[in-house]
C-alpha cells in the first residue's frame, strides 16, 4: 500500500526522520526518491542525527557511498545517481545486504542490487519549505510505512 506525509516545513521534515529512525533495525534498507534538491540529503542528515550519529552528513554524489560507523548499526548513504546504466555494483551491494542501515539515494538506478524488501520514500517539492512524501513499504517494511504515515 503507498501512504502519503504532508510537510509543512524543514521542522516537520526532522520530525519524520525521528520518527522513521524509531524503525530502524540491523540491515534496514531505506531508498529515497525525488528531483535533486527535494530533500533527500536533508532527510539523511536528520536521520543520521536521531541515530546519533554527530559527524558532518553531506552527499556522496561524487564518491557514490559514504559509511558512518556508529554503534548499534553504522549508517551507509549511497548516491546511485552516476551507477544509471550499471546492472550491479558488489562493493555496493556489500554495504546494502550488511547489518547497518542503508540510505539509498536515486535507488532506481540500482533496483536489480536491492533486496525484495525495503522501504522507500519518495521526496516532491511543493516549494521552497513544503514537500510531499508518498511512502511505500515492501514485505516487512509495510507495517513500517503504514506507521511513519500515521504521525
Amino acid at each position: 500500500m503507498v501512504y502519503t506525509v504532508e510537510i509543512k516545513n524543514i521542522n516537520e521534515m526532522e520530525i519524520f526522520a525521528q520518527e522513521v529512525a524509531k524503525h530502524l533495525f540491523p540491515g534496514f534498507v531505506l531508498c529515497l526518491a525525488g528531483d535533486l534538491g527535494a530533500g533527500k540529503t536533508t532527510f539523511t542528515q536528520f536521520l543520521g542525527k536521531h541515530m546519533g550519529i554527530n559527524d558532518s552528513i553531506n552527499s556522496p554524489t561524487f564518491t557514490i557511498m559514504k559509511n558512518y560507523e556508529h554503534k548499534p548499526y553504522s549508517l551507509t548513504h549511497i548516491d546511485a545517481y552516476r551507477l544509471e546504466g550499471v546492472k550491479r555494483d558488489m562493493e555496493v551491494e556489500e554495504y546494502i545486504y550488511s547489518n547497518g542501515v542503508s540510505v539509498i539515494e536515486w535507488y532506481t538506478y540500482i533496483e536489480e542490487s536491492l533486496p525484495d524488501e525495503y522501504l522507500s520514500i519518495h521526496i516532491a517539492f511543493i516549494s521552497e519549505h513544503e514537500r510531499h512524501l508518498t511512502i511505500e513499504g515492501r514485505g516487512k517494511y509495510e507495517k513500517i510505512a503504514k506507521s511513519i504515515s500515521h504521525r
